[in-house]
């Protein structure tokens, strides 16, 4: 080997140690290294049982085995308070999958969780490479990062309890069992924040963005893409806010808005529901030889509003459902997407004219008995600690009861055929200890998609172009109303990938198709 190879070979090793500085493990405690590690450590070992129970279909078993054996995890050690590093820390599990073309990798995807509370540990996986094949190539030139938010999952975490609170008798919420209900849910909020307050304080939006920081500064990246889902496109913003030279893309999909306010939340999700009932309503006018609940679009609101108050005033118990069915069950089945419209309106056609007994066939299907506990090893994947603690340590609105009151019951008037679903949600984060923290965002350069969809309602259109005008970035309009639907859809996934390579992406996708 001549002096000029050796030099070569040498510049190549390092440059692979660079991409890739756990290749040659990283540096032990002691050593004197500077910045974040990862202690990288054997992942996890799932049966096929095991994956069955997080979503994996069967066809897909032995790919997801396979790519277990390829995936690396490890922890990153981060400060619980950033304002305070030299003091507690907690630990933060990540996940990576090497890019299989190494030879022109383009760089790394963090795909970022929604929730907040989602672990998205196994989201290399689950939420890229497994989605479909246009999905799969995002592997080829970039490593997908995945990790579970501090709070969640395989992180350092807490708990409390977080039980339903006040009174579940079925039918028409009076004022009374209101008031019990806001008294119970403020006395929960209470005890929970002060369980631990020292570490629940610290779940916030922002503390998770320079978590993400931390683990890309270990990873040895310069910059991270960034892969973004419901919640995770506000922990996107704000960390582009905060490292916009550590940003390279962002892609975010189904936006959350540029604000924290439960009551304004639940209120702009309420409109979209009712609107999306309307598209519904006409999409069962169009068939009502089938379903039977009108001819025309106006008729099929009357006919299911109907049905709501009638079920409010008279609850109905079937023997082999868990709970009686009244009008904020209805509501719920009123609120469904177009890929349940079908079943959804036989199942409203069914409680028409259902009778004491067992339920409807459809109405079981729907409505049926609540999943029961995890299969033992199902790693845990959402966390409702952290996802309480977050929003409620970023809401603005924790309203008193008569505010919250009021807030109902506008709901029910003025959404007549799905906002007796909301309950007191505007009641949320009442009595909440803890205080307000607010989530920053500034506008910037670089590049950035924000992905709305048209019809949906968890994240509402124009929260879309409310975070466009606060941070900048380009609209990319999916023409469905399915939540977090762009990469579940071949065309719009294509896309997606085409982005990360290039850059270029066009102005929108049609997104999951309507039923025939």
């Amino acid at each position: 080997m001549t002096y000029r190879t050796s030099l070569a070979a040498l510049a190549l090793a390092l440059a692979a140690l660079a991409a890739h500085p756990s290749a040659a493990g990283a540096a032990p405690a002691g050593t004197g290294q500077s910045g974040p590690q990862v202690r990288w450590n054997p992942c996890p070992v799932y049966t096929d049982e095991v994956a069955a129970g997080l979503g994996v279909p069967p066809a897909q078993l032995p790919s997801f085995q396979a790519l277990m054996k390829r995936l690396t995890c490890g922890t990153v050690s981060v400060p619980l308070d950033h304002r305070a590093p030299e003091g507690r820390t907690i630990d933060i599990a990540v996940t990576r999958l090497a890019a299989t073309d190494e030879s022109h990798r383009l760089g790394a995807v963090a795909v970022l969780p929604g929730g907040p509370g989602n672990s998205g540990y196994l989201d290399p996986i689950l939420r890229t490479v497994l989605k479909n094949d246009e999905m799969a190539g995002l592997n080829e030139r970039y490593d997908i990062i995945g990790f579970d938010p501090r709070g969640v999952g395989y992180s350092t975490k807490v708990a409390c309890s977080l039980q339903p609170v006040g009174p579940q008798e079925p039918g028409t919420l009076t004022e009374a069992a209101a008031r019990k209900i806001y008294d119970d849910q403020v006395a929960a909020n209470r005890s929970c924040g002060a369980s631990d307050p020292a570490f629940l304080r610290q779940l916030t939006t922002e503390n998770v963005a320079r978590d993400v920081d931390l683990v890309r500064a270990a990873l040895g990246e310069r910059e991270l893409n960034l892969l973004g889902f419901s919640w995770g496109t506000s922990l996107g913003v704000v960390y582009r806010s905060l490292f916009p030279g550590h940003t390279g893309r962002a892609f975010l999909d189904s936006v959350a808005p540029p604000w924290t306010d439960l009551m304004k939340h639940i209120k702009g999700s309420a409109e979209a529901a009712e609107r999306g009932f309307g598209r519904m309503a006409a999409w069962l006018a169009r068939r009502d030889g089938t379903y039977g609940l009108g001819a025309t679009a106006r008729q099929v609101r009357e006919e299911v509003a109907e049905l709501v108050r009638a079920y409010d005033r008279s609850p109905r118990t079937f023997t082999d459902l868990r709970r009686p069915v009244d009008g904020a069950a209805v509501a719920d089945l009123a609120k469904r997407n177009s890929t349940e419209w079908a079943r959804a309106g036989k199942a409203l056609a069914e409680l028409r004219t259902a009778t004491d007994g067992t339920a409807p066939p459809t109405v079981k299907d729907l409505l049926g008995s609540r999943p029961g506990a995890p299969a033992p090893g199902v790693p845990e994947t959402l966390n409702m600690t952290m996802n309480w603690a977050v929003k409620c340590n970023q809401d603005g609105s924790r309203p008193d009861f008569a505010t919250a009151w009021r807030a109902y019951r506008q709901l029910v008037e003025r959404h007549p055929a799905t906002g007796r679903s909301w309950g007191l949600g505007p009641a949320g984060c009442s009595g909440w200890p803890l205080p307000e923290q607010r989530i920053p965002l500034k506008r910037g350069g670089g590049s950035l998609v924000l992905a709305g969809h048209l019809h949906e309602f968890m994240s509402a259109y124009d929260w879309t172009l409310q975070t466009r005008r606060a941070v900048g970035g380009v609209v990319y309009t999916v023409a469905d109303d399915v939540h977090v639907s762009a990469t579940r859809v071949p065309e719009c996934a294509a896309e997606v990938v085409r982005y990360f390579e290039t850059g270029r992406i066009d102005t929108g996708c049609p997104g999951t198709p309507t039923p025939s």
